[in-house]
């Protein structure tokens, strides 16, 4: 027991000085930082943050096809909740479409369980959006969303231009990502080997745009969701809240 609360001890102690720059960063943002007991990852909290609150976590997945740790953010914002869109990397949504075809193709299900991830999910629910004004991101992104009249104004624009930038180095080719905004707020997942400031940072700052074109979007929806367009939209009900 002592040589475990001992090795306990010199792993929490080597990882506050290893994170030590990142919560230096998180505490100038006026967010609180905490390590998880074990020492194996932390979690940081700014309430007031712009535009929501906001919540990073860097530690084990949560999920299985992002291997070994993650790092996940969450941004609190109140959207209309028929404002649901995702994009991911592209490789990524090729092997979930994979998966989700297989699993209930083989098992002879004839729909997606509520217990399968929104991730893989939407992938069957929803269209496509393969229309995004950037090449690189049509190349290097998969979109889908609600409509693809929603999906497209959330995308183009600078979201459109942020994750352009980002696929020459944050996130290269194949290297497991996804972005969605549902229920109310936008949430950014990432396979994460060790916790870096700099990358951290960076993507804090693409989540922060989508949240910003969200809220553009989020203007121009109506009280029940409708989408000023000159033809009618018919809306796929929200999906069912999951953990994330």
């Amino acid at each position: 027991m002592v040589v475990k609360q001992v090795k306990h001890w010199l792993v929490t102690r080597a990882n506050a000085a290893r994170w030590r720059p990142i919560q230096e960063w998180a505490e100038a943002r006026g967010a609180s930082f905490t390590q998880a007991r074990d020492g194996s990852g932390f979690l940081i909290e700014q309430p007031k943050a712009l535009p929501g609150p906001l919540r990073v976590e860097w530690g084990v997945s949560q999920r299985s096809y992002l291997p070994g740790t993650e790092l996940r953010m969450r941004c609190e914002m109140g959207l209309h909740p028929d404002l649901q869109t995702m994009v991911l990397c592209r490789a990524l949504m090729e092997n979930l479409e994979r998966a989700v075809f297989e699993a209930y193709t083989d098992t002879l299900k004839t729909r997606v369980d509520t217990d399968t991830p929104e991730e893989m999910r939407w992938l069957v629910m929803f269209p496509k959006f393969n229309n995004a004004a950037s090449q690189i991101v049509r190349q290097r992104y998969g979109v889908v969303g609600v409509t693809k009249e929603l999906t497209g104004a959330w995308i183009d624009g600078e979201l459109s231009e942020a994750l352009a930038q980002a696929s020459q180095d944050l996130l290269p080719e194949g290297h497991p990502f996804v972005l969605m905004c549902m229920r109310g707020n936008l949430y950014l997942r990432t396979e994460m080997a060790e916790a870096d400031l700099s990358r951290v940072q960076a993507l804090v700052r693409l989540l922060e745009t989508a949240a910003r074109e969200a809220q553009r979007v989020n203007a121009r929806l109506g009280d029940t969701g409708a989408w000023p367009t000159t033809t009618s939209i018919a809306w796929t009900p929200s999906t069912r809240p999951g953990n994330i």
